[in-house]
């Protein structure tokens, strides 16, 4: 039998305002969503005393440091998206390279995560994991 892995998922949110640049469309113009994020984490080894792959509330402070760079802000004037759109595709990369970055250290590999700008509209991304 092979290795068991477990995932942990995590949940936040931030609201901000973007435009589309190039769209032809309404969303061309300025407006906002208040988006949910969605982070998976995976890992084969539980700590031995707790039996927990990681702490739930690190990991949704992890993801809440990145939620407050984006929360109330007009997502075009950040740097990462001065040439590109903020996309709910680009939003969920962006926020998969903030986390990993974050994640360094802990004994976690980062699996996806979901951006979504309504229930009905969401955008994963990941990195040959997941």
């Amino acid at each position: 039998m092979g290795q068991g892995q477990w995932r942990l998922r995590v949940s936040g949110d931030f609201s901000s305002s973007h435009q589309l640049r190039h769209y032809e469309g309404k969303c061309e113009h300025m407006h906002g969503h208040n988006f949910t994020v969605e982070v998976d984490v995976i890992g084969d080894r539980l700590d031995p005393k707790l039996g927990i792959l990681m702490d739930f509330k690190e990991l949704k402070r992890l993801l809440k440091i990145v939620t407050e760079e984006l929360d109330h802000r007009h997502l075009n004037d950040l740097s990462a998206f001065a040439e590109q759109n903020p996309s709910s595709e680009l939003l969920a990369a962006y926020v998969f390279r903030r986390m990993a970055e974050l994640l360094a250290g802990h004994p976690v590999c980062l699996a996806q995560v979901m951006v979504s700008e309504k229930d009905s509209s969401r955008a994963w991304y990941s990195e040959g994991l997941g």
